[in-house]
Protein backbone atom coordinates (compact mmCIF):
# COMPACT_ATOMS: atom_id res chain seq x y z
CA UNK A 1 0.00 0.00 0.00
CA UNK A 2 2.97 2.25 0.64
CA UNK A 3 3.96 2.04 -3.04
CA UNK A 4 0.46 3.05 -4.14
CA UNK A 5 0.46 6.10 -1.87
CA UNK A 6 3.94 7.23 -2.97
CA UNK A 7 3.01 6.65 -6.63
CA UNK A 8 -0.14 8.74 -6.26
CA UNK A 9 1.72 11.58 -4.54
CA UNK A 10 4.41 11.63 -7.25
CA UNK A 11 1.77 11.44 -9.99
CA UNK A 12 0.06 14.59 -8.73
CA UNK A 13 3.38 16.33 -8.09
CA UNK A 14 4.41 15.68 -11.70
CA UNK A 15 0.97 16.84 -12.88
CA UNK A 16 1.37 20.15 -11.01
CA UNK A 17 4.94 20.64 -12.25
CA UNK A 18 3.94 20.11 -15.88
CA UNK A 19 1.12 22.64 -15.50
CA UNK A 20 3.50 25.20 -13.95
CA UNK A 21 6.27 24.68 -16.52
CA UNK A 22 3.95 25.66 -19.36
CA UNK A 23 2.75 24.16 -22.59
CA UNK A 24 5.24 25.74 -24.93
CA UNK A 25 8.31 24.57 -23.02
CA UNK A 26 7.11 20.97 -23.03
CA UNK A 27 6.48 20.96 -26.76
CA UNK A 28 9.87 22.42 -27.71
CA UNK A 29 12.39 20.44 -25.72
CA UNK A 30 16.10 21.04 -26.22
CA UNK A 31 18.68 18.28 -25.63
CA UNK A 32 19.38 19.62 -22.12
CA UNK A 33 15.65 19.49 -21.33
CA UNK A 34 15.48 15.88 -22.49
CA UNK A 35 18.41 14.91 -20.26
CA UNK A 36 16.84 16.78 -17.35
CA UNK A 37 13.59 14.90 -17.97
CA UNK A 38 15.38 11.56 -17.88
CA UNK A 39 17.20 12.48 -14.65
CA UNK A 40 13.91 13.64 -13.14
CA UNK A 41 12.32 10.33 -14.10
CA UNK A 42 15.08 8.45 -12.33
CA UNK A 43 14.72 10.62 -9.23
CA UNK A 44 10.96 10.07 -9.22
CA UNK A 45 11.48 6.32 -9.54
CA UNK A 46 13.87 6.30 -6.60
CA UNK A 47 11.45 8.33 -4.50
CA UNK A 48 8.53 6.07 -5.32
CA UNK A 49 10.13 2.67 -5.03
CA UNK A 50 12.85 3.50 -2.45
CA UNK A 51 14.71 0.22 -2.09
CA UNK A 52 11.94 -2.01 -3.45
CA UNK A 53 13.42 -3.60 -6.56
CA UNK A 54 10.82 -6.35 -6.82
CA UNK A 55 8.75 -7.08 -9.89
CA UNK A 56 5.62 -6.75 -7.75
CA UNK A 57 6.67 -3.27 -6.63
CA UNK A 58 7.34 -2.13 -10.20
CA UNK A 59 4.02 -3.51 -11.41
CA UNK A 60 2.20 -1.84 -8.51
CA UNK A 61 3.73 1.55 -9.36
CA UNK A 62 2.97 1.18 -13.07
CA UNK A 63 -0.62 0.10 -12.36
CA UNK A 64 -1.17 3.01 -9.96
CA UNK A 65 0.13 5.62 -12.40
CA UNK A 66 -1.85 4.06 -15.26
CA UNK A 67 -5.07 4.03 -13.23
CA UNK A 68 -4.57 7.65 -12.13
CA UNK A 69 -3.94 8.71 -15.74
CA UNK A 70 -7.12 6.95 -16.89
CA UNK A 71 -9.07 8.40 -13.95
CA UNK A 72 -8.00 11.97 -14.75
CA UNK A 73 -8.86 11.44 -18.39
CA UNK A 74 -12.29 10.09 -17.42
CA UNK A 75 -12.94 12.99 -15.02
CA UNK A 76 -11.91 15.46 -17.72
CA UNK A 77 -14.32 13.78 -20.15
CA UNK A 78 -17.25 13.56 -17.73
CA UNK A 79 -16.89 16.90 -15.90
CA UNK A 80 -16.53 19.70 -18.46
CA UNK A 81 -16.03 22.34 -15.75
CA UNK A 82 -12.76 20.66 -14.73
CA UNK A 83 -11.30 20.53 -18.24
CA UNK A 84 -9.54 23.92 -18.03
CA UNK A 85 -7.76 22.79 -14.86
CA UNK A 86 -6.92 19.28 -16.06
CA UNK A 87 -6.24 19.90 -19.76
CA UNK A 88 -5.65 23.64 -19.97
CA UNK A 89 -7.30 26.06 -22.36
CA UNK A 90 -6.17 27.42 -25.72
CA UNK A 91 -4.62 30.87 -25.38
CA UNK A 92 -4.93 33.58 -28.05
CA UNK A 93 -1.53 35.10 -28.85
CA UNK A 94 -2.47 37.25 -31.87
CA UNK A 95 -5.87 38.64 -32.76
CA UNK A 96 -6.44 40.53 -36.02
CA UNK A 97 -2.70 41.11 -36.49
CA UNK A 98 -2.26 42.53 -32.97
CA UNK A 99 0.07 40.70 -30.60
CA UNK A 100 -1.33 40.09 -27.14
CA UNK A 101 1.85 40.76 -25.15
CA UNK A 102 0.37 39.68 -21.82
CA UNK A 103 -0.30 36.18 -23.15
CA UNK A 104 3.16 35.92 -24.72
CA UNK A 105 4.79 36.84 -21.40
CA UNK A 106 2.55 34.42 -19.52
CA UNK A 107 3.76 31.52 -21.69
CA UNK A 108 7.31 32.86 -22.12
CA UNK A 109 7.07 32.99 -25.92
CA UNK A 110 9.12 35.54 -27.84
CA UNK A 111 7.84 37.45 -30.85
CA UNK A 112 10.60 35.78 -32.87
CA UNK A 113 9.26 32.32 -31.94
CA UNK A 114 5.78 33.44 -32.91
CA UNK A 115 7.04 34.78 -36.24
CA UNK A 116 8.91 31.54 -36.90
CA UNK A 117 5.75 29.51 -36.25
CA UNK A 118 3.76 31.78 -38.58
CA UNK A 119 6.35 31.27 -41.33
CA UNK A 120 6.20 27.50 -40.84
CA UNK A 121 2.47 27.76 -41.50
CA UNK A 122 3.02 29.80 -44.68
CA UNK A 123 2.17 33.21 -43.18
CA UNK A 124 4.79 35.87 -43.86
CA UNK A 125 3.83 38.51 -41.33
CA UNK A 126 1.73 38.84 -38.20
CA UNK A 127 -0.30 41.51 -40.00
CA UNK A 128 -1.68 38.63 -42.10
CA UNK A 129 -2.84 36.69 -39.03
CA UNK A 130 -6.47 36.64 -37.94
CA UNK A 131 -5.68 34.47 -34.89
CA UNK A 132 -2.62 32.72 -33.50
CA UNK A 133 -3.57 30.35 -30.71
CA UNK A 134 -1.37 28.38 -28.33
CA UNK A 135 -3.15 25.05 -28.18
CA UNK A 136 -3.30 22.84 -25.09
CA UNK A 137 -0.69 20.52 -26.64
CA UNK A 138 1.86 23.36 -26.86
CA UNK A 139 1.60 23.94 -30.60
CA UNK A 140 0.68 27.27 -32.12
CA UNK A 141 -2.16 27.34 -34.65
CA UNK A 142 -2.11 30.26 -37.06
CA UNK A 143 -5.31 31.27 -38.84
CA UNK A 144 -4.58 33.68 -41.70
CA UNK A 145 -6.71 36.79 -42.20
CA UNK A 146 -9.07 36.80 -45.16
CA UNK A 147 -7.57 38.57 -48.15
Amino acid sequence: MDLVLRSAIMFFAIFVVTRVVGRRELSTMEPFDLILLIVTGDLVQQGVTQSDYSLTGALTVIATITLLTIALSYVSFKVPKLRPVLDGEPLVLVQDGEIIERNLRRERITVDELLAEARLQQVGSLDQVRFAVLETNGRISVIPAES
